[in-house]
């Protein structure tokens, strides 16, 4: 019986042994080829931009090529599903959005990933946004925006980059949050949402610093507000919506490092690191300044707060708005 025992508690920690092997020997090895960062955009885009920006530094410090694959489709849901279901071993990493995780989830039915369940968080890296109106609009304060639309509720119209997406999520917040009705028309873009400010389909826009500041440098559109925490280095001058009048609000797109569920804490550990190391750079937080982003750094755990604290508030937003896409 004695002797029963002590071979079954020697093959239990053998068994034990064999199954962390692997996961020990991933992690001591790690990384030993190049990473995969997947950006659910197309080439070009402010975004694959910061991707290949955040690929090479943080390569340099993992000591291993990071090598960017475009996945653009559905809202970032393409690029999203195919990280959630690869493999937890850190070879295949998502710069994802807010979208992503907090957006998508909240209006769409059938979504094939679970924003906090799918994922091992790493971090966040930056926000981005900025509200402008036509060149000729009367005023150049929020505040005189929110009083033109008080006057004639329904009739001022806003561009955003699509149905569901940051900037009409963040409209939707300033108009719950001023007691303000406008008129909301998507457009797939920048190009298209800004031609139709040019052209006058639209009085406001929310779009992207990168796409605007063009623009306002020719003086055909105006800077009103920036939609996250910090004024931004392009437009100094520009205040932030919470300094227009709205302390709290933030109205930002935000993005974000995220790897398949269960990675294994060292590789995470690893992961985390690289990245912390990489927002450090002055260098680099130049070059995402120079873009039109905000350098907003957190670790996996920040990242995991910020994600369960807006959820709730984005499903209210799009209940309250009647956003849905299907």
């Amino acid at each position: 019986m004695l002797r029963s025992r002590r071979v079954s508690g020697l093959f239990a920690c053998a068994l034990a042994l064999a199954l962390t092997a692997p996961g020990a020997a991933l992690a001591q090895t790690y990384p030993d080829r190049p990473i995969k960062l997947v950006v659910p955009y197309a080439p070009g885009g402010a975004t694959d931009i910061l991707g290949r920006l955040l690929a090479a530094a943080m390569g340099e410090h993992l000591g291993q090529p990071m090598v960017v694959e475009n996945r653009p489709g559905a809202s970032t849901v393409v690029a999203a599903s195919a990280v959630a279901k690869a493999a937890p071993d850190g070879y295949t990493l998502l710069l994802g959005s807010n979208t992503t995780l907090t957006l998508s989830p909240v209006i769409r039915s059938r979504l094939p990933y679970d924003p906090v369940r799918s994922f091992t968080t790493i971090g966040l890296v930056a926000d981005m946004g900025l509200l402008v109106v036509r060149s000729d609009m009367p005023g150049s304060t929020l505040a005189d925006i929110v009083a033109q639309a008080r006057a004639a509720p329904g009739q001022l119209s806003y561009g955003s980059l699509g149905t569901g997406s940051a900037t009409h999520f963040g409209a939707e917040m300033l108009q719950s949050a001023a007691g303000i009705q406008m008129l909301h028309v998507p457009f797939n873009g920048s190009a298209p949402n800004l031609t139709a400010l040019m052209g006058g389909q639209v009085q406001l826009a929310l779009d992207t610093v990168v796409a605007s500041t063009p623009l306002i440098e020719a003086g055909k559109i105006k800077p009103i507000a920036t939609l996250g925490s910090q004024r931004l280095l392009r437009l100094p001058q520009v205040p932030t919506v919470a300094e227009s009048g709205y302390p709290g609000l933030d109205m930002s797109a935000w993005f974000l490092f995220v790897g398949p569920a269960d990675l294994p804490a060292p590789v995470l550990g690893k992961l985390e690191k690289a990245l912390a190391d990489t927002m450090a750079s002055a260098a680099l937080k130049k070059k995402m300044q120079d873009l039109g982003l905000t350098p907003a750094w957190g670790n996996g755990a920040a990242l995991r707060e910020r994600v369960q604290r807006e959820l709730p508030m984005m499903r209210a937003v799009a209940a309250r708005a009647g956003i849905r896409e299907d």
